[in-house]
């Protein structure tokens, strides 16, 4: 046989061995898949990466099981799309589970493939993506395939804040399969599709006789509402892919990397006179806190992070002056902006990310205090507003505050105040600073005068103002060096600007130590 016979040969070989590779768990499966709205395993990762820009890695790969029949059952890649592609030009790897080979159940095989690629992503500073779609560990091999999982496991802790990890929530997962999601930076997940519990709506039926369905247990809203496990709910496959492309577009490949810059047309030093009003009067009186946010931002775009979560905090990503930056900001349009437990842990956990990946942040403080009540302190609001704290203290990034109204009590500390190494700290003249609102304060410091007076009211209102005059107000902190500036609200943007420019060379450092032992 000629040498180019035996090459093409070789490669007509090859090529049919790739297309079988390509049908997953065949075209019936994958046609079933299609028509409950969700793509494969190859079409999510041809959408989300540059075009043409995928290589994969162990397209041949089979499982080793001989037991319970599964070696009569072997499909190339066994389960798992894994591989190396681009999103705007930047490395990224990738894995998509494949639900239409075994349920997308995770082998010993399986978890070595997606070990590979999460090895080789440390090793060159990329970051990992995962398109999660599976009903577990593959139960015929046993220990195996939870060995396997922990070999993931420890790959997600080690890779934390070295590289950035996000989890694509495309289908059931269960089990072992949401531990590792549970462990990456963002979780997206989507509507009506995907669901992750530990365990299934039967299962919870057999062992506590409660009756729920998969939606309520685990669906998408559940955990972007009321769990906080998930950052994202998408509307469909493709959604969930574009949001994460999104995603990316804000933060940097590794943990010694700047975050992308993209250039705008917004001017540095646009004022906004519509800040100086945007505040309301009345301390009482609820607004937006985004619609101070969009004002303030490259070209009005707010990149919001667990927008149904905890709503009375808002986070999530922005940029000023091209360069991205990370927003955490008190919401009083939602509990007047009070921080909860869930607040705190929500705003603590984005605020570490932030400090991991070299992302600048912004705090809009707007607080009356912590939330009150028994079931906050029996849950543990002292434990979990400790996070925040925790969180804001430790980094080490440029840090801005910009405090709008109410900075009342512990809160005022807790939000990125001075005392806790926040580098520039600016304040409307709108705002009260203070340790309490006048209304409470005057009911406490002369609770014997107001008793006695034979016009209570007028009295109050008196002590009031001249409360609010002396103490709940910017400049007291000002003359004490707590405020770096008063400012008026339509500069905000450009002081932003300025002040990130004179940051962006900072250095800081937290003391010689294995790690800091947070109150988790």
């Amino acid at each position: 046989m000629k040498p180019e016979t035996r090459v093409q040969s070789k490669l007509e070989r090859l090529k049919e061995r790739s297309l079988l590779a390509e049908e997953g768990g065949g075209v019936a499966r994958q046609d079933k898949q299609k028509a409950g709205g969700r793509l494969t395993a190859r079409e999510r990762i041809d959408f989300f990466l540059d075009e043409g820009s995928f290589e994969e890695f162990d397209k041949f790969v089979v499982h080793r099981s001989k037991d319970f029949g599964l070696d009569e059952q072997k499909f190339p890649g066994d389960g798992v799309v894994t591989g190396h592609g681009l999103v705007d030009g930047r490395e990224v790897f990738v894995f998509a589970q494949d639900f239409t080979v075994f349920g997308g159940s995770l082998s010993e095989t399986h978890a070595e493939k997606i070990c590979k690629i999460m090895d080789l992503a440390m090793k060159t500073g990329a970051p990992v993506i995962g398109l999660n779609d599976s009903g577990g560990a593959r139960i015929q091999e046993g220990v195996v395939s939870l060995g396997g999982y922990a070999d993931i496991f420890l790959r997600n802790t080690l890779a934390s804040g070295v590289i950035p990890q996000i989890s694509c929530i495309m289908g059931p997962c269960a089990g072992g399969a949401v531990y590792s999601p549970a462990i990456t930076d963002f979780n997206v997940m989507v509507k009506d599709t995907s669901y992750m519990f530990i365990t299934g709506p039967d299962v919870i039926k057999t062992v506590t006789h409660e009756t729920v369905t998969k939606e309520e247990l685990g669906g998408a809203m559940t955990h972007n509402a009321r769990s906080g496990v998930a950052h994202f709910a998408a509307d469909s496959d493709e959604h969930a892919l574009r949001l994460t492309r999104e995603l990316l577009s804000f933060i940097p490949s590794n943990n010694v990397d700047d975050p992308p810059f993209a250039a705008t047309n917004d001017p540095s030093d646009r004022m906004d006179p519509a800040l100086n009003t945007m505040v309301p009067e009345s301390s009482n009186q609820p607004y937006d806190i985004r619609d101070i946010i969009h004002s303030v931002v490259d070209d009005g775009y707010f990149f919001e992070v667990q927008e149904h979560y905890a709503q009375n905090i808002v986070i999530g990503f922005a940029r000023l002056g091209g360069h991205s930056v990370g927003i955490v900001a008190n919401q009083p349009a939602f509990l007047a902006g009070v921080l909860d437990i869930d607040a705190s842990v929500k705003a603590a956990r984005f605020v570490r990310f932030c400090d991991c990946f070299n992302i600048p942040l912004i705090t809009f403080e707007d607080v009356p205090g912590f939330l009150p009540g028994v079931n906050q302190e029996h849950f543990g609001i002292i434990r979990h507003g400790a996070k925040l704290l925790f969180a804001f203290a430790e980094a080490t990034v440029p840090k801005i505050t910009v405090i709008t109204r109410k900075a009342y009590g512990g809160a005022y500390c807790v939000m990125a105040s001075k005392h806790i190494r926040t580098d520039i700290n600016f304040a409307f003249p709108t705002a009260e600073i203070a340790v309490m609102g006048a209304e409470g304060a005057v009911g406490l410091l002369y609770r014997k005068d107001l008793a006695d007076t034979t016009n209570p009211e007028e009295t109050r209102k008196r002590l009031v103002d001249g409360f609010t005059e002396k103490f709940a107000n910017p400049y007291v902190a000002a003359e004490r060096g707590f405020i770096d500036e008063v400012i008026e609200p339509a500069s905000t943007r450009p002081k932003l600007i300025r002040a990130l420019s004179l940051l962006k060379n900072k250095v800081d450092t937290n003391p010689k130590k294995k790690h800091g032992n947070i109150p988790l």
